[in-house]
């Protein structure tokens, strides 16, 4: 992976590691398309590794990804302001999807 960057001051495109955050100008590429990369005529392309490996994610980022897909199957929880009167308090009875049936206590 590499991230391709274009300095258009400079008529230059710098091909480097994978960028950590986003830039404007910026792109990410594979590591074939890194190592095919020609610039526009009268451009300059500038390699700062001789190669581009194509890496797989990280034991981090699967783990990452794990904890996000378990928060996101957990039932949502209402948290209700305490103090309301009963009338004003809902409770969650049933979900469908992605939409919410809501109905009143009845104390």
């Amino acid at each position: 992976m590499a991230t391709l960057t274009y300095v258009y001051a400079d008529s230059t495109a710098v091909l480097g590691p994978l960028a950590t955050t986003a830039e404007p100008h910026s792109y990410d590429l594979c590591a074939e398309h890194a190592s095919r990369l020609t610039a526009p005529r009268g451009w300059d392309v500038v390699r700062l590794a001789p190669e581009f490996v194509e890496t797989g994610p990280s034991h981090d980022d699967l783990v990452a990804l794990a904890e996000a897909v378990r928060e996101a199957g957990r039932p949502a929880q209402a948290v209700m302001p305490e103090g309301l009167p009963p009338a004003q308090r809902m409770t969650e009875d049933r979900r469908r999807g992605h939409l919410r049936v809501l109905r009143g206590d009845e104390d």
